[in-house]
């Protein structure tokens, strides 16, 4: 019996990344210092087309893509302090429009 080939995708066959830094402004939860770090992201752009040897499925959810950001670091030292402290979890993806 034959079964049919199952490729798996990933999304680095849908995106390109590229590494990117943006200022975002923290408070340091121990001495309440307030001042702007530069975070770094991974910013993943939609390829211009689907993979070669995409079916229908690859192709439909190709459509529904968009580009984004992924947040790579998850901690930051204070400048003051020098304590290090956890970035927000709820930060760790935005979606470009």
């Amino acid at each position: 019996m034959l079964y049919p080939r199952v490729m798996a995708r990933h999304e680095r066959d849908f995106f390109d990344e590229r590494p990117e830094s943006r200022p975002s402004t923290f408070t340091c939860p121990r001495c309440r210092h307030r001042a702007e770090y530069q975070v770094r992201w991974i910013r993943r752009t939609k390829k211009p087309q689907p993979p070669r040897g995409s079916d229908a499925g690859d192709r439909a959810m190709y459509a529904k893509l968009r580009d984004y950001l992924v947040r790579m670091d998850d901690d930051i030292y204070c400048e003051r302090c020098r304590s290090k402290f956890e970035i927000p979890s709820h930060q760790s993806i935005q979606f470009l429009s």
